[in-house]
């Protein structure tokens, strides 16, 4: 069979059929600032680094995805709030914006274009089109409107609010979703091919099922609803396998699944209905062997590949600063072996 490029082979895996090979997507934020030579925080203070810093990977690695994420708490910096940077992983969110429930019913959710922070993203994702052109996907992300309060307001006034204070909560709902889907439609307008949807608290691993079908649920169907293309659901390592019936009915195409989870009973439970993203061990990975980075890739391989809607990816979403290349490429390199549907019996 002849090689694909990667938009045709993610393409075909979305249909349930089998391309050339399994695709991966190496889901790498940081590690373009070491192929810069930069500090994180120089990294990303500029959508030309991380741009350079996304084709270079590429170059290197040879994986199928383009990933303009910079980090978490660039929403709630476009709202306002602190972004702390560390010298050795991601950028975390500083004090929270929201101090009193009172004050989510004077406010208005802010505008992406003219938003500093945002517009670095979009300028990002606008060079990488120009460069990548319809060769390989590139993949925008949004948090979902139920997951970033934990950001706006720390996770324990969060869930008082849920449980205390249904009304204040609808309205921070409403005007999240207005936020995030503006965010995620920019990215598109700008060059993404789809959005990735992280909804880590509506995860089994964080709410019961019960109140996840009165609330993030709900807000899953409205906001997906209204992006302009193709979506994915990624519950940033939390467990999926309880809610894959409900992510089937919320519009998307993809759904992110945890280390914790069996991979063969997630692509069974998703019968072509999901296509399934995972699920490597991000932070095992930071001490594997190259051996053990061999095993894993086979594994998940011959688990969930077979009939296509598979992609191989790490489970949460991004992998880890203090993931070595030497491993990254051992990942890749197996793949490309290992993950050609005719040959990974052998």
């Amino acid at each position: 069979m002849k090689e694909m490029t990667s938009l045709e082979r993610v393409l075909i895996t979305l249909g349930h059929k089998e391309p050339d090979r399994v695709p991966l997507f190496l889901l790498l934020t940081m590690h373009g600032a070491k192929e810069l030579g930069m500090t994180i925080k120089e990294y990303f203070s500029n959508g030309k680094n991380v741009a350079e810093g996304q084709l270079r990977m590429r170059a290197k690695y040879g994986h199928d995805c383009i990933y303009p994420f910079f980090y978490a708490p660039i929403e709630v910096e476009a709202w306002g709030g602190e972004v702390i940077y560390n010298e050795n992983g991601p950028p975390n969110s500083g004090t929270p914006i929201i101090h009193n429930p009172t004050q989510i019913l004077k406010m208005q959710a802010p505008k992406v274009i003219g938003n500093d922070c945002l517009e670095k993203v979009l300028d990002c994702i606008r060079i990488l089109k120009e460069e990548v052109k319809e060769e390989v996907p590139i993949v925008g992300v949004i948090m979902s409107p139920f997951s970033l309060p934990v950001m706006q307001m720390g996770f324990e006034g969060y869930l008082k609010l849920i449980y205390e204070e249904p009304e204040i909560f609808e309205h921070l709902m409403k005007i999240n979703e207005e936020f995030s889907v503006s965010w995620a439609n920019e990215q598109l307008s700008a060059g993404a091919t789809a959005i990735t949807y992280f909804d880590p608290i509506s995860s089994t691993s964080m709410i019961p099922r019960e109140l996840f079908l009165k609330t993030g649920f709900q807000v899953a169907k409205r906001t997906i609803a209204r992006i302009k293309g193709p979506t994915a659901v990624h519950f940033a390592s939390g467990r999926c396998l309880p809610i894959i019936d409900d992510i089937a009915q919320v519009g998307t195409a993809i759904i992110g699944t945890s280390v914790l989870e069996d991979l063969s009973e997630v692509k069974s439970t998703c019968n072509s209905r999901l296509t399934v993203l995972g699920n490597l061990n991000g932070v095992e990975m930071c001490r594997w062997t190259k051996k053990e980075a061999e095993t894993a890739v086979k594994n998940a391989i011959d688990k969930a590949a077979s009939g296509g809607g598979f992609i191989l990816a790490d489970n949460h979403g991004e992998i880890p600063f203090q993931v070595s290349e030497e491993i990254i490429m051992t990942i890749a390199e197996t793949v490309r072996k290992y993950g050609k549907y005719t040959l990974k019996k052998q």
